[in-house]
């Protein structure tokens, strides 16, 4: 086989995998692109094709769906950026906390505790949700926003915990010794050597629970009943429960809103999340 034989040959692979790449995301992403064009068409036409291309503009969705519940749809906005701000908050804080206390503390049963966080991880929120109703019904906090929020700041995202535990794992223990030869405890070591070399993870933890924080369908819906403390997913449903005949139109133009701040953070944030995850990763 010759050399122009080959080189030929592996172009030809090279394109073949490409498009089938690009097929793929064309898959993907199809879904999404039709929920936007859907959103533009009238509501006559939106289940009469399930193709892209859209015969006639209909921008009247946007202002409708906005003004379609009870409240504008800023309000549930508002409402889900309160939630996801101390979501991501309570776990930058506790579980980069509980990460350094498991990666460089010494205790009793350290180990067996560790495991056990490991182990909470495979526990589904269907298995939880029952006992967590139960207590915060009896603390008064069904209807605000302290269940979603406040369990955060325990540490109880293992995930995360898990992530940082194997980044601070890679950082040097001589760092430590030097902090300490200078006089610097435990919290010192933490929050000035610590938290600014754990960048990537701290980002990749944010990322991860604002876009999980934001798409929470079920927990938001469980311990949030009063309209007015709606967020978006929970808004977007009630365009199916408050109508007799569903506006899919304004359901999509509103989707269409959702996903956007999703989008800017991802979009934002992906080179920290890329080297979050790969420097995690290899430690």
């Amino acid at each position: 086989m010759t050399d122009t034989t080959r080189r030929t040959r592996r172009t030809t692979i090279s394109v073949l995998k490409h498009m089938a790449l690009v097929a793929v995301c064309l898959v993907m992403l199809y879904p999404l692109l039709w929920m936007v064009s859907s959103s533009l068409r009238p509501n006559e036409d939106i289940f009469s094709s399930f193709g892209l291309f859209i015969d006639t503009f209909d921008l009247s969705h946007y202002p409708d769906g906005w003004n379609a519940l009870a409240y504008p749809f800023s309000t549930y906005l508002v409402n889900s950026a309160l939630v996801v701000l101390g979501s991501v908050i309570g776990n930058l804080l506790a579980c980069s906390m509980a990460a350094y206390a498991f990666a460089r503390l010494r205790f009793s049963a350290k180990r067996t505790a560790f495991m056990i966080m490991l182990v909470t991880i495979m526990l589904p929120i269907h298995v939880l949700i029952i006992p967590q109703y139960v207590l915060y019904a009896h603390l008064g906090w069904v209807n605000t926003y302290l269940p979603l929020i406040l369990p955060k700041f325990l540490a109880t995202d293992a995930f995360f915990i898990f992530l940082m535990v194997q980044f601070i794992r890679g950082i040097p223990r001589e760092l430590d010794e030097a902090a300490r030869i200078d006089g610097a405890g435990h919290l010192r070591i933490y929050a000035q050597i610590m938290l600014p070399l754990m960048v990537p993870a701290l980002a990749t933890t944010a990322i991860f629970t604002f876009i999980w924080t934001w798409n929470d369908f079920f927990t938001q819906l469980v311990f949030v009943t009063e309209p007015d403390m709606y967020t978006v997913p929970v808004a977007l449903r009630s365009f199916i429960d408050a109508q007799s005949q569903s506006d899919y139109g304004a359901l999509f133009a509103m989707s269409v809103v959702s996903l956007i701040p999703v989008f800017l953070v991802f979009l934002f944030g992906q080179r920290f999340l890329l080297r979050g995850i790969s420097t995690t990763g290899g430690k």
